[in-house]
């Protein structure tokens, strides 16, 4: 597979979740009755972001794929492997500190632990 940066600029901010290593998609939306919709198969992977400023990103873009064109709806994926809601590993260790001056009481802490070695 051959790479070529791209670089992609958009009227509004990029949103603050895209980050470097997440894929990213676009499809050309059609209007039927007066609503932009997709069916959903033409979306196409254009590659990984490179990087990610204010309005633009930079996306290492498969040149066997079209190009995005304007008005195309560009999305982004997250690697699930990387971007799970939980802590991965085999021991976690916590401290707790109590700046305040005065004694302070704890009534409860807690975490969720998952199986991570599958």
């Amino acid at each position: 597979m051959s790479l070529v940066n791209i670089t992609l600029t958009f009227a509004n901010e990029v949103n603050q979740s895209a980050q470097v290593g997440d894929t990213v998609y676009f499809c050309t939306p059609f209007t039927d009755g007066g609503f932009n919709t997709n069916i959903g198969t033409d979306v196409k992977k254009s590659g990984t972001i490179a990087s990610v400023a204010q309005k633009t990103i930079t996306v290492d873009h498969d040149v066997n794929v079209p190009f995005p064109q304007a008005n195309d709806f560009i999305f982004f994926s997250k690697d699930a492997k990387a971007n799970t809601s939980s802590m991965l590993g085999y021991f976690a260790e916590v401290k707790f500190k109590n700046d305040s001056t005065s004694s302070v009481e704890l009534f409860s802490t807690s975490s969720q632990v998952d199986v991570s070695s599958k």
